[in-house]
């Protein structure tokens, strides 16, 4: 993979140099140039299509991503220099080919087994979810307008309206909601943890056990975004409780996959217990908290 994504980045610099300057190639050399471009495209989607789905979905969804970058980049390449006047190297024409670089240069980071590719899929994850938290943390600050950074409307005039404001039933719903959040974060750390020390990819079963976890933890992220937009002013309880449901779900089921998966040996096992309490315990005072609302 890497010696074709070299290729391919060496015919984008040819093409592009060939097309910086008058006088234009030759329909012999246009040809010859086209070929060799076509050839570097289709054996870089070629090895892409070597790689065995057996190795792990999660590597392979990563390879794709990054083999789909450079097909793209070469696209765009080509439809630039054929839109472009040839009296000069075009800004655009230049871009294009740092793009077809840079995303031929990609293929050092890739992961090299399905174990670093589903470490790196809970890593992004993990950074969404403390974003999110970090966010909702922000705005909750007591006595804090979490409308403050948009603009007044003139003609509506001072925004004196309850519904930009939380009352302190919502305050208290709203902290059970953040411990919930907390535990999106905390479960994610812990099994990106757990998956580092522990996780192989020297079987179909262990690769398959990591791509159920990579699954998984693309399900939280959107999950803990659609709880904290339904936090904000004003806020409808029955939305939060049934948000906060469907994330304390999603946790609960990526919990149980890592306790049955061989990330998680008997030494592992206090933490998911713990986090497994911490779900239960905040989404029984959410329940508490919206009894009255059913």
């Amino acid at each position: 993979l890497g010696q074709t994504f070299q290729v391919a980045s060496q015919e984008a610099t040819k093409l592009s140099l060939a097309f910086s300057r008058p006088p234009l190639p030759s329909a012999e050399d246009c040809r010859k140039l086209s070929e060799d471009v076509q050839n570097a495209i289709l054996a870089v989607a070629t090895v892409y299509y070597w790689l065995p789905k057996g190795q792990g979905t999660t590597l392979r969804k990563m390879v794709r991503d990054a083999t789909t970058e450079v097909v793209e980049g070469m696209i765009q390449l080509t439809d630039t220099i054929l839109n472009s006047p040839v009296e000069s190297l075009s800004q655009e024409q230049l871009i294009s080919t740092g793009g077809v670089w840079e995303a031929c240069e990609q293929v050092s980071n890739l992961p090299r087994d399905n174990q670093a590719a589903v470490a790196s899929a809970l890593a992004a994850c993990l950074g969404v979810v403390k974003d999110a938290v970090e966010e909702m943390e922000h705005a909750l600050v007591e006595g804090q307008d979490p409308y403050g950074d948009i603009m007044e409307d003139e003609e509506l005039g001072f925004r004196g309206n309850r519904d930009t404001y939380w009352s302190e039933a919502d305050r208290q719903l709203l902290s059970s909601c953040m411990g919930l959040m907390k535990a999106s974060k905390a479960c994610l750390k812990k099994v990106l943890g757990a998956v580092k020390a522990y996780g192989k990819a020297d079987s179909p079963e262990h690769i398959a056990q990591l791509d159920d976890l990579a699954d998984i933890a693309n399900e939280i992220s959107p999950s803990v975004d659609e709880l904290a937009l339904s936090m904000y002013p004003p806020v409808n309880p029955l939305a939060v409780r049934l948000n906060a449901a469907k994330l304390a779900s999603v946790l609960k089921k990526a919990l149980e996959i890592a306790k049955t998966s061989h990330v998680c040996p008997p030494s592992e096992e206090g933490w998911v217990q713990f986090l497994n309490d911490a779900v239960d315990h905040n989404m029984n005072k959410i329940k508490n908290f919206t009894q009255g609302q059913l």
